[in-house]
């Protein structure tokens, strides 16, 4: 999901498009490799372990409680009733608001170590005396939002764990999440974590049942910048991935980029791919339906004039909580979809 802004592909470029993901630099940050068990933890005291998509296998006396975590991955932890120190990556917008990214964070009791993409202070990472840092990776060993020219400082600080969530359906980082949670403590049968997934399979039951009952609706996963539109490419995104799974016609761009996230469209050929709706990257980093109304080519498209754009969660947080709502507004959006492509 690689693309944070938008603009080129590296590393900044991945962050964009969220289909186009989101990575808007990739970062990098390594482990070194070990066999073990996915997570283990007793609780309150004894050795904790837990082995990350990495391969890395991390090992500590106790269960870390000082965790510091890339935004939306804390507030997945925050769902299951893990909290975290501090954070990194998107968690005020300009006005001093919540981040759609912080979910349902307290962002107000928190250390924010950066609030853009290259930020991470260092100092104020370490005088949190942190036991364990938390990152998603989009591409192998690169810890979202950890800075490729500070990470070496980061990571001799404390103990990190990077959990896939692209190139994967969306119930695998899902479960990845619940995991790690479990291990840090969470109880995986309490009523509200058994409610959230029971509300999650329904409302995957009623995309699906959308699907079938509304056939040959088209949906285009775009995010738009000052300079280009950025069609996502379901392969490698979690959720549009799934979509499809589930009966979803999701488009499928023709010449995605290097990294195989999204492709990049000029203004001028943004009408390349026909859409009846179009989920629209819902990021601060991207441009939102009021701001596209300059591009002319962005209100001639069919999904535009007919009304269907709807906000796609570029970047979800990956708990049960949290996605059940996103299939519950696609699976509205589907039944009431028009042909208009």
């Amino acid at each position: 999901m690689p693309h944070a802004r938008a603009p080129q592909l590296s590393r900044r470029s991945l962050l964009t498009a969220g289909g186009a993901l989101g990575l808007g630099a990739l970062l990098t940050a390594c482990g070194s490799g070990d066999s073990s068990g996915s997570g283990t933890s007793s609780g309150t005291s004894g050795p904790w372990t837990f082995k990350d998509d990495r391969g890395t296998t991390v090992r500590t006396d106790s269960t870390p409680r000082n965790i510091v975590a890339f935004t939306g991955t804390a507030a997945a932890l925050h769902d299951y009733g893990i909290e975290v120190k501090g954070v990194f990556g998107p968690t005020r917008t300009k006005d001093g608001k919540p981040d759609v990214q912080a979910g349902s964070l307290d962002i107000g009791k928190l250390t924010s170590l950066g609030n853009t993409f290259g930020k991470f202070n260092v100092e104020k990472y370490a005088a949190l005396s942190p036991e364990l840092l938390v990152s998603s990776m989009f591409i192998k060993d690169a810890l979202w939002y950890v800075p490729e020219e500070s990470k070496d400082k980061i990571l001799k600080l404390a103990p990190s764990v990077g959990l896939m969530v692209a190139h994967a359906s969306l119930p695998e980082p899902l479960r990845r999440h619940a995991e790690l949670a479990e291990s840090l403590g969470a109880d995986l049968r309490a009523k509200k974590v058994t409610d959230a997934r029971a509300r999650f399979e329904r409302a995957a039951a009623a995309v699906r049942e959308a699907a079938e009952s509304n056939p040959g609706i088209k949906v285009l996963a775009g995010s738009g910048s000052a300079d280009l539109f950025y069609v996502s490419t379901p392969a490698p995104s979690a959720d549009l991935r799934y979509f499809k799974e589930l009966g979803v016609d999701v488009v499928v761009p023709d010449k995605p980029d290097k990294q195989g996230f999204f492709e990049s469209l000029s203004w001028e050929n943004a009408d390349r791919y026909e859409a009846d709706v179009i989920l629209l990257d819902n990021r601060t980093s991207a441009l939102q339906p009021e701001a596209l109304t300059s591009k002319p080519t962005w209100n001639k498209l069919p999904a535009v004039k007919a009304g269907q754009v709807v906000p796609r969660v570029t970047e979800p947080i990956f708990s049960y909580a949290a996605c059940a709502p996103i299939l519950e507004d696609l699976a509205k959006v589907i039944r009431d979809a028009k042909k208009v492509s």
